[in-house]
């Protein structure tokens, strides 16, 4: 985030300020003022400086809340000068959430929507040790409504990670468009190994009163315990 900064002196007060908000063994009068002035600049560059608070926690929990509601409140202030450097911090920080709650404060929620949808295109399908921003990104996608999400999470039906698939599942099944990819979700569910993913997109199946043709023979081997198909082609569950 730093980056932001280049046009500044190296000693320059707005640079100074981010480093002490971003210093978690920094003292927390020092810490908390710093991320006071940079509220008051409320540019881009200063909104990039107060970031990096959400990074980290620092006891006691309520010193951590106080600091983080009040960069965030001063992020929120910015208003538009605040997006670049939020879009950015989304896209590389561990943890999405601070960012969507930024974001969804800034823009309406098809452009939040958009901005997930985005980030979820630069990740694979392959196996990777630690996925969890890819969990995220789906989990978050689950809680929203929007014709592009179906097509944007069906290609991580397929995924490596257990967990992906699971979200990937819930996504898909919570949007209007779903039905589109019925057949994708017969597919997962003929070759997923996992009880519990099989079990979500059944209840998807079921919840919606969809039909199996394609691979109906198969998916009836596959099918877990309280789970039947009925002569119709319809999931019931016991």
């Amino acid at each position: 985030m730093f980056g932001l900064f280049k046009k500044k002196s190296d000693d320059s007060p707005l640079r100074k300020h981010a480093e002490r908000v971003a210093n978690k063994r920094a003292q927390p009068l020092d810490r908390w003022e710093a991320i006071e002035a940079l509220c008051k600049v409320g540019t881009s560059e200063a909104v990039a400086g107060l970031l990096p608070r959400f990074t980290f926690y620092v006891d006691p929990s309520i010193t951590d809340q106080e600091e983080k509601d009040a960069a965030f409140d001063g992020i929120v202030r910015a208003g538009e000068a605040a997006l670049e450097p939020v879009v950015a911090f989304l896209r590389k920080a561990e943890s999405i959430s601070w960012s969507v709650k930024i974001l969804d404060r800034l823009v309406p929620g098809e452009q939040v929507v958009g901005h997930l949808v985005q980030l979820l295109s630069g990740m694979d399908i392959e196996y990777e040790r630690d996925p969890q921003r890819k969990i995220q990104v789906l989990a978050t996608l689950e809680e929203r409504r929007d014709p592009r999400i179906a097509a944007a999470v069906a290609r991580f039906l397929q995924d490596a990670s257990e967990p992906v698939r699971f979200n990937a599942v819930g996504a898909t099944l919570a949007q209007a468009e779903a039905a589109e990819h019925q057949s994708a979700l017969v597919d997962c569910a003929c070759a997923e190994e996992s009880v519990r993913v099989r079990n979500r997109i059944l209840d998807g199946f079921v919840a919606q009163k969809w039909r199996v043709d394609a691979r109906r023979d198969e998916l009836s081997k596959r099918l877990p315990a309280g789970y039947s198909l009925d002569a119709s082609g319809a999931v019931q569950k016991r």
